[in-house]
């Protein structure tokens, strides 16, 4: 409910104001209003609906197309975060934490990156190289769904010490799956054609999701002696999470080292958590946070001039500072105004259920319906038989 709600949410936002404020034509910081609605530029007096059948182009691609593309990326970098903070927090709570951070956070960072803003004038020569969203996506998602979880605080099991993993390992598996496949239309699709560029992207990603998926099986082969069907998925999607932003300046080579040297860094990135004692339910920071800031850092080192970008290894010994004050900036900025959301909802309307709701289950408790497909009334018995022993 929750990742499905902020589908219908996230797009909404998205046409009326977030499009332009993450690609409209504005400042260093954020983009201007040109765009607001899908209304049209009336700086340039370019239009966003068709002239003469013919719609203006994103690279070799009509702007709706390039829209909805980009759409697809600002959707999924707020679900990560419910993720995060799966089994505990208010339903209303979550929507009004979205709005703002989409608006707030995802948007200003999408126009540093990828709009024009600062990080790709300012940031030496070549900007920020992030090819498909490790900075924008799986960065600002990751340490921003570490922060929700600290200051949400922990599931109730959590709390008690319970082992509590994802409910059913084959959802998980198939889930994964997808993911892989969609994985592709990130990241080459990230090319706006279909050509050189994209087939790289394409190629890239496929091996460093392998590779990622190899690296986590053999460290934890060694560590626990077991290799696992959650632990082996976990890998690829943290092999998938490192490519992301090199997926379009590496060549083979490079998504061979990325992949592996991220699905290693992932494993022992999500012990981070049991130190912090934060219980993010998706490993936001674990995978995605760490995943990310690993890839961006390689792609300062393995970004090909051959393919597109240079760097540290082909002669371009500045970019890696730049990659990494990218991380920086996009970490410190999404952590601040992550907390002033999350606190300003915690002092007014609360973000957090009741402890008795927590026990029913949101399911129940804040949606109605129970897994058993029999509705409410059917989880208000079990919870009064469980109640009343």
């Amino acid at each position: 409910m929750q990742s499905f709600a902020i589908t219908c949410w996230v797009t909404c936002l998205w046409l009326m104001l977030g499009y332009s404020l993450a690609f409209g034509s504005g400042v260093w910081f954020i983009g201007g209003g040109e765009k607001f609605w899908f209304m049209g530029d009336s700086v340039t007096g370019k239009a966003l609906t068709p002239v003469d059948g013919v719609y203006p182009l994103v690279g070799s691609v009509p702007e709706p197309v390039f829209c909805m593309f980009q759409l697809t990326f600002a959707i999924i970098t707020s679900a990560i975060i419910t993720g995060a903070s799966a089994e505990r927090m208010k339903f209303a709570s979550l929507l009004i934490f979205t709005f703002f951070w989409h608006l707030l956070v995802y948007c200003p960072i999408c126009h540093w990156v990828w709009g024009g803003g600062f990080m790709h004038t300012m940031y030496g020569s070549q900007g920020v190289l992030d090819y498909a969203g490790g900075d924008v996506v799986h960065i600002s998602s990751g340490v921003s769904g570490l922060v929700v979880t600290l200051i949400l605080g922990p599931r109730r099991g959590f709390s008690l010490g319970a082992e509590l993993p994802p409910h059913n390992a084959l959802l998980t598996f198939i889930g994964a799956s997808f993911l892989w496949v969609g994985w592709f239309g990130f990241n080459a699709g990230s090319a706006l054609s279909a050509g050189g560029s994209a087939s790289m992207a394409l190629l890239t990603t496929q091996l460093a999701a392998a590779a990622g998926g190899m690296g986590w099986m053999t460290v934890e082969y060694l560590d626990k002696g077991k290799p696992t069907v959650l632990g082996i998925v976990s890998g690829s999607i943290s092999g998938l999470v490192g490519i992301t932003p090199a997926c379009g300046f590496v060549d083979q080579t490079g998504g061979f080292v990325i992949g592996i040297i991220t699905g290693i860094s992932c494993y022992f990135g999500i012990q981070f958590k049991k130190v912090l004692g934060a219980d993010d339910a998706l490993d936001a920071f674990g995978i995605h946070g760490t995943g990310g800031m690993i890839g961006g850092m390689l792609t300062g080192l393995f970004a090909n001039p051959k393919i597109a970008g240079c760097g540290a290894f082909y002669g371009c010994g500045d970019q890696l500072g730049w990659q990494i004050a990218g991380i920086l900036t996009v970490s410190s900025y999404s952590a601040v105004v992550t907390v002033i959301i999350m606190m300003g909802l915690k002092y007014t309307i609360g973000i957090r259920v009741s402890a008795e709701d927590e026990d029913m289950g949101l399911d129940a408790s804040e949606h109605g319906w129970n897994g058993d497909g029999n509705g409410i009334q059917s989880s208000c018995r079990s919870h009064e038989q469980s109640k009343h022993g």
